[in-house]
C-alpha cells in the first residue's frame, strides 16, 4: 500500500483544502503517514500571503525531498499557483498543481511515475468561474468542523496578492454546502465554521440567493447542528438582511471576526478598502443594537505606507472606542508583486513594532474588560483537548459560542460535546471555569 504525507502552510482554507485532497488520496488506497517519516509521496500546500509564505514554503519542499529523494513530491497552493516556475526550479520537485484541479492529482502522479518528467500543470486562475467541488467529510480534528463555501475575491486591495493566487470570487451551490453541512453533522461535528477566501462575499455570484439565505437554510435545513460560526465577514458584506438573521438565529454564535486593517480613512483609501469608518461605526452599532453581547474580533494592520502618528492614532482610538474583544495584529510587511510594496513612504521598522506592541496592549486590556461581562455567568463550551500548558493537569480548554477561552476540569468522554461551565475568573487570554453540567443532545441551546 502506498503512502502519502502532507504539510499545510497558511490559512484556514489550506487547511481544508488539505483534508479534501486526502479523502481523493484515501479512496485511492493510499494510507496516511506523518510528514517527518517515510512516505512515497509528499503533498506540500503552500502559502503566498506574504513573502515569508514564500521561503517558508521553500524550505518545507526541501525538506520534503531530503527525507526521500526517491518518493513523488507534489506542490500545491496559492505559491504554487503564483510563482510555478520558482517551484519547478527546485531539483526534485515532481507535480506542481496551483488552487484548482487539485482533484485530478492523482492521474497526474501516474502519469509521472510513467514518464518520470516533472509537471507543471498550473493553469491561469483568473479565466476560472467555477466553484472547485472538494468534499471533506471529516477532519482530524473532532471538535470543530470547517466548511468552504466560496472561493476567490474580487477586493485587490493594495497590500493583497491572494487574488491573484486564487482568482475571482466563485460561490460553491447551496445545496452542496447543506449537503455537506449534514454529513459533518452526521459524522459527529455539534460546530460548523463557515470558511472561505472571502467568506461573507457568498452568494455576490449567484443569482437571487445571497449569505442571509444561505445561513437560514443551514439552519432551518440541516438536523442535529447545534452551532454556526462565519470565519470573517467584512462590515460592508454586513447587510440588514445579514443582521436581521443573526438576531433571530439560535444557532449563530455571539462570535463575529469582521477585519478593519485600518481605523482611519485616508489609509483605508491607500489600500483600496471600500468603506469609511462612519460606514464601520454604523454596522457595529446596528449590530450590537441586535445582538447586544456579541464578541468583534478582527485583523489590523499597522504601518502600512505611508502611515503618520495621526493615522494611527485613528486607528488606536477607533478599536478602543468600539470595544473590540481581540485583535490579530500584523505590522505591514511588503508583498513583491502588489501595488503597496512599491510605495514611497515605507515605514521604519522600529516605528511599526513600537505601534504593534501599543495595539498589542491595548488589545489585551480590551480582551479582559469584555472577558469580565461574563464572570460568574454560566456559558456553553465545547471541550477540544487537554489544557495546552499543563496536559497532566485534568484540565481541558475550549471556546464558548462567544469566543472565549476557557480552561476547566473536564473527561476526555466529553471532549467533542457541548457542555454547560460556570466563568469562575476572567481572564486573557484564559479564562478559568468550573464545570456545570453537559447539554443533552435534544436540549435547545441558550
Amino acid at each position: 500500500m502506498s503512502s502519502v504525507a502532507f504539510h499545510t502552510l497558511g490559512c484556514k482554507v489550506n487547511h481544508y483544502e488539505t483534508e479534501a485532497i486526502w479523502q481523493l488520496f484515501k479512496e485511492a488506497g493510499y494510507e496516511r503517514s506523518d510528514f517527518e517519516k517515510n512516505a512515497d509521496v509528499y503533498v506540500v500546500n503552500t502559502c503566498t500571503v506574504t513573502n515569508t509564505g514564500d521561503k517558508k514554503s521553500r524550505q518545507v519542499i526541501r525538506r520534503a525531498i531530503r527525507r526521500n529523494p526517491d518518493a513523488v513530491i507534489c506542490v500545491t497552493g496559492c505559491y504554487a499557483q503564483t510563482s510555478p516556475a520558482e517551484i519547478m526550479a527546485i531539483p526534485g520537485v515532481d507535480i506542481v498543481v496551483g488552487t484548482q484541479d487539485r482533484t485530478k492529482l492523482l492521474g497526474l502522479i501516474d502519469e509521472y511515475r510513467v514518464e518520470r518528467q516533472p509537471i507543471n500543470a498550473v493553469r491561469n486562475i483568473m479565466k476560472n468561474r467555477v466553484y472547485e467541488e472538494l468534499d471533506v467529510p471529516a477532519f482530524t480534528d473532532r471538535t470543530r468542523a470547517s466548511l468552504k463555501i466560496q472561493e476567490g475575491c474580487n477586493n485587490f486591495c493594495t497590500f493583497c496578492i491572494i487574488p491573484w493566487a486564487r482568482g475571482l470570487m466563485r460561490s460553491r451551490d447551496p445545496e452542496e454546502v447543506i449537503r455537506q453541512a449534514q454529513q459533518l453533522v452526521d459524522a459527529g461535528y455539534l460546530e460548523i465554521v463557515l470558511t472561505g477566501i472571502h467568506t461573507g462575499g457568498y452568494g455576490e455570484d449567484l443569482k437571487d440567493y445571497n449569505l442571509a439565505r444561505l445561513l437560514r437554510d443551514l439552519e432551518t435545513k440541516v438536523d442535529g447542528l447545534k452551532r454556526l460560526r462565519i470565519s470573517s465577514i467584512e462590515a460592508s458584506q454586513l447587510t440588514d438582511e445579514v443582521i436581521e438573521v443573526l438576531r433571530n438565529s439560535t444557532k449563530i454564535v455571539r462570535h463575529l471576526h469582521i477585519p478593519i486593517q485600518s481605523g482611519s480613512n485616508t489609509v483605508l483609501k491607500r489600500m483600496r478598502r471600500k468603506y469609511t469608518m462612519e460606514f464601520f461605526a454604523e454596522r457595529l452599532d446596528r449590530l450590537r443594537e441586535a445582538l447586544p453581547h456579541l464578541a468583534i474580533t478582527s485583523d489590523v494592520i499597522v504601518g502600512f505606507p505611508g502611515e503618520t502618528e495621526e493615522e494611527f492614532m485613528d486607528t488606536y482610538n477607533f478599536i478602543r472606542d468600539h470595544r473590540f474583544s481581540e485583535l490579530h495584529v500584523f505590522p505591514y510587511s511588503k508583498r513583491t508583486g502588489t501595488p503597496a510594496a512599491r510605495m514611497e513612504d515605507q515605514i521604519d521598522e522600529d516605528v511599526k513594532n513600537e505601534r504593534v506592541h501599543r495595539l498589542i496592549e491595548l488589545n489585551d486590556q480590551l480582551a479582559k474588560q469584555y472577558a469580565a461581562d461574563f464572570e460568574n455567568e454560566v456559558l456553553e463550551v465545547i471541550p477540544e483537548e487537554k489544557y495546552k500548558l499543563d496536559p497532566e493537569s485534568g484540565l481541558y480548554e475550549g471556546y464558548t459560542d462567544n469566543y472565549l477561552k476557557v480552561v476547566f476540569p473536564a473527561e476526555e468522554a466529553m471532549v467533542g460535546k457541548i457542555i454547560k461551565v460556570k466563568i469562575t475568573k476572567a481572564g486573557y487570554p484564559y479564562n478559568e471555569g468550573q464545570f456545570v453540567r453537559v447539554v443533552e443532545s435534544d436540549e435547545a441551546l441558550v
